[in-house]
């Protein structure tokens, strides 16, 4: 399976009604993007949605960013991937993640456990003796060297989340060239810098309450002053790129120039602005 050089990433869950869903997955398509990315949250279950998107779309890669491995077994994660491949000609990817403590103990009441060992558990399973098993498409989120490292041994690559240029180029080392190194980024056409930061902390706020992606931002080189108050201008800068449409496709292919091998825009608007959506779908499509 090829990802192509640009895709979206993009909730279902605010989307909301099944017309809006398929409305936004054929509008990703009509514009040119390549991968169709979409989290697990506490709306669409994410095999449903990702059925749906592929029978919605005839080209379009859909792939899950991320399907939590404590929301269904390994056996069923690996049944689900070859089925929707099998039913909708190899155009799903199975990306997976540790999610994060509050998810996992809070919302679905299992034990969160040390990342590490429970991927490679789940992984492990997932693949059983299967000989194809290689070259199926599965990817893990990945943000801190072992789980690069852990992306490399047993997927086909990493699909970091709220990251920077500096990082893509850290986590290209830990994978090699042969690797898919997807890369998310928060984009939107907003040219006024205070209006451009409100919408980018307004996104964050969600992420700056995890530890997870606190201790990832630090070990970036960010600080707990840049990730105190919503986020310091710096912080929110790099998260979100901003500006027209040249300036924030110049910012994206920083990624490109770091190593990655496919970079999936995520739309930041205001909340229902489905032309603003559009609108930097369309705008940037050709980076």
């Amino acid at each position: 399976m090829q990802l192509g050089r640009l895709g979206v990433w993009y909730s279902a869950d605010k989307l909301g009604s099944a017309d809006a869903v398929r409305g936004f997955a054929q509008t990703v398509e009509r514009c040119g993007y390549t991968t169709l990315w979409y989290p697990e949250a506490r709306g669409f279950e994410s095999m449903s949605v990702g059925g749906f998107m592929l029978g919605a779309t005839s080209r379009l890669n859909i792939g899950s960013s991320i399907a939590s491995i404590y929301a269904r077994d390994a056996f069923t994660s690996r049944r689900a991937m070859i089925s929707l491949n099998t039913l909708y000609g190899d155009r799903f990817i199975l990306g997976l993640g540790v999610s994060h403590m509050p998810m996992v103990e809070g919302l679905r009441g299992h034990t969160y456990e040390k990342p590490i060992p429970a991927m490679r558990r789940y992984l492990q399973a997932l693949r059983g003796d299967e000989a194809e098993a290689a070259q199926w498409p599965i990817c893990i989120a990945a943000l801190r060297p072992l789980m690069l490292k852990l992306s490399a041994e047993l997927t086909q690559g990493a699909i970091p989340y709220n990251t920077t240029p500096h990082h893509t180029a850290e986590a290209k080392k830990i994978l090699g060239p042969d690797k898919w190194l997807a890369i998310e980024q928060k984009v939107t056409l907003e040219t006024d810098p205070a209006v451009a930061r409100g919408l980018g902390r307004k996104e964050l706020s969600r992420y700056l309450v995890l530890d997870n992606y606190r201790n990832a931002w630090l070990q970036m080189g960010f600080t707990e002053a840049d990730l105190a108050d919503g986020g310091s201008d710096a912080f929110i800068d790099a998260m979100v790129l901003w500006g027209d449409a040249a300036t924030v496709k110049a910012k994206l292919r920083a990624h490109f120039d770091a190593g990655a091998t496919h970079v999936a825009i995520q739309p930041v608007h205001a909340e229902g602005d489905a032309k603003a959506r559009e609108a930097i779908l369309e705008a940037l499509a050709d980076t």
